[in-house]
């Protein structure tokens, strides 16, 4: 900065924080500062709405380096070894660098399956369900006779363990001997990870990301028991280690929670006197913010979970296509998500720039929260047996379960908002009713076990039933928005009306506007929609409402008829004269809607030919 520069900026004298507040606090005309911009995140965590160097803290230590080498990774699911060869020949020429083999099958040639594959350039991972130590051992004899760099050998082994546990309550403690067996089969290769422990499958339940954190520590705690009776030297278990993330949707969160969970991890591993060792981070797209209604949003969904991910500082990406959840991948969608790493390493530099978030206030607050919270969830766990203690007992599933209600009801309210779910639905959209979920049921078993879903079940179940009911009928339901009175209100009010019952998968028809109260109620009440909404300004409601209620009732009783807004002065009255609901911002979209389609399927029936 030059010497006029200096001189401009000194005739300014630096602003505090509590300045700023007390300007915010001023404009706010006394609404709460900590209600109206203090953003409090489900895992408890308060996010202020500026920080500035009186933020400044002890930041967190081994937090991890932002990886040049990220390994963007494809998961390949073997049919055959041929199959298999051709997809992963496919996948590199892509610009895949890492090759993850979802085996089943037994008698799979792993030479085969390699086939053209260069080792020193490509990462080589493997999920297996069975035969797993003689895939190894034919693997790294393939490593040798390929002559291959040892330290170029990266990759994992993952057994799925913990997801297979959480999610049917069966403890397959026999893995534990093959892991054993595979840490002995690849000792040579420091960068071929035997120990996979996911965690991912808790925030695709439902938990936030601390908690995701806190149970992916307490299950490396009891795998570190289990091992360590096994005679298996910490140092090697710890050099062992590869773990697996989910990436939800809250960026700066999502970059916290990797920083968090790089720092934790030290910690727990100097409890064992462990201060230098060798792990790997691999960060997963999840499942629970992704739609199968307008598909393509995941598209989006996806390029930012990995740039978060990213500066998060893991060390590979493995992007689910965005078409995964309803139907079996195709080449397009698999190509796209195979390029969102390599277009944020390569094009948009974030494999070229060492940590980028190190020292953003904002960011070392999240993360430092999020490990406070994470540490103290840890504890606690531990205090109370363990991790398979816990988990045994429904502790776990009982936390996670707690979060996951807040989310589902902020989802159905509406305040948490899922693009193309239940906000900004496309309306254009048809869908077929088989790929759309069902509402998950109480498990039969007395054990409570983790079930992986997406977040917007509740809504897509609804939607089902609207599915069902246009190929039963062959008609879908009809909403017509009916306004009148104050411009600027009856328009917005249509326009929130039109985005609200969208995501019922009715029809909506374009808002239509009357000059008097009389010919809006008698049109509405003979015309051939299914459902009405009243669309106008609260005053107009106190003057009007109620005669557009008897009037419309006096020629259409089988009609839905809804309100858009909340008076609540006059709400009795009009639910007395035959108003069924009210839409607004605190309306219950779940609730409403099931409602609605009950109350509409017996119409629907007497119209079928």
């Amino acid at each position: 900065m030059n010497k006029k520069n200096n001189l401009l900026f000194k005739e300014f004298n630096p602003v505090t924080k509590k300045e700023w507040i007390d300007k915010a606090n001023f404009d706010l005309k006394g609404a709460s500062f900590d209600k109206k911009l203090v953003w409090k995140n489900l895992s408890k965590i308060d996010i202020q709405p500026f920080y500035n160097t009186e933020d400044q803290q002890e930041y967190l230590n081994n937090t991890g380096k932002n990886s040049k080498l990220l390994i963007n990774y494809r998961s390949i699911k073997v049919k055959s070894a041929k199959n298999g060869n051709k997809l992963a020949v496919k996948a590199v020429e892509e610009g895949i660098n890492g090759l993850l083999f979802d085996l089943k099958k037994k008698d799979v040639s792993v030479e085969k399956l390699l086939k053209n594959i260069d080792l020193n350039k490509v990462s080589i991972s493997f999920k297996l369900r069975s035969n797993t130590t003689d895939i190894i051992k034919e693997f790294i004899s393939y490593v040798k006779k390929q002559n291959v760099v040892t330290e170029n050998v990266k990759g994992y082994v993952d057994l799925d363990i913990i997801p297979k546990y959480v999610t049917t309550g069966k403890n397959e403690s026999g893995k534990f001997k093959k892991v054993e067996k595979i840490i002995e089969i690849a000792k040579d290769y420091p960068n071929f990870k035997a120990i996979s422990i996911s965690g991912g499958v808790y925030l695709d339940s439902g938990a936030n990301q601390v908690q995701e954190v806190a149970y992916t520590l307490n299950s490396l705690v009891c795998f570190i028991q289990i091992f360590l009776k096994k005679e298996i030297d910490i140092q090697t278990i710890f050099n062992n280690l590869h773990f697996e993330l989910a990436i939800g949707s809250e960026y700066f969160i999502e970059i916290g929670k990797f920083r968090a969970f790089n720092s934790l991890l030290y910690m727990v591993a100097k409890k064992y006197d462990v201060n230098d060792f060798s792990y790997t981070v691999t960060a997963k797209t999840s499942i629970w913010n992704k739609s199968v209604t307008d598909a393509n949003t995941n598209m989006l969904r996806a390029t930012t979970e990995a740039m978060s991910a990213i500066l998060g500082n893991v060390d590979g990406v493995l992007i689910d296509p965005y078409d995964k959840e309803f139907k079996k991948s195709s080449d397009f969608s698999s190509r796209i998500a195979g390029n969102i790493s390599t277009i944020l390493k390569e094009e948009s530099y974030f494999g070229k720039v060492l940590n980028p978030v190190d020292g953003s206030y904002y960011i070392e607050e999240v993360s430092t929260k999020i490990a406070q919270k994470a540490l103290e969830v840890f504890k606690n766990i531990e205090a109370y047996g363990g991790y398979y203690l816990a988990f045994e007992n429904g502790l776990i599933q009982q936390h996670i379960a707690e979060i996951c209600l807040i989310k589902i009801k902020l989802i159905s309210q509406r305040r948490l908002a899922v693009v193309g779910v239940n906000k900004y639905p496309n309306l254009m959209e048809t869908i077929d009713a088989k790929i759309l979920s069902n509402r998950f049921s109480k498990p039969n078993s007395k054990k409570t076990v983790l079930k992986p879903k997406r977040a917007a079940f509740e809504i897509e179940a609804l939607r089902k039933v609207t599915e069902k009911l246009v190929k039963k009928t062959s008609q879908r339901p009809i909403v017509e928005l009916t306004s009148f009175g104050n411009l600027n209100m009856r328009k917005a009010r249509a326009a929130f009306a039109y985005d609200f019952m969208g995501v019922s998968g009715f029809d909506i028809l374009a808002e239509k506007s009357y000059d008097t109260i009389k010919e809006a109620a008698e049109t509405s009440a003979r015309s051939d929609s299914n459902i009405v909404v009243i669309c106008s300004s609260d005053n107009d409601y106190i003057e009007n409402a109620l005669q557009f209620v008897n009037t419309f009732r006096a020629l259409n009783s089988d009609k839905v008829l809804l309100l858009a807004g909340n008076p609540v002065d006059i709400a009795d009255q009009l639910t007395k004269a035959g108003l069924d609901d009210f839409i607004h911002i605190k309306s219950n979209i779940i609730s409403l809607i099931s409602n609605m389609q009950n109350k509409i399927q017996k119409t629907l029936k007497t119209l079928k030919v």
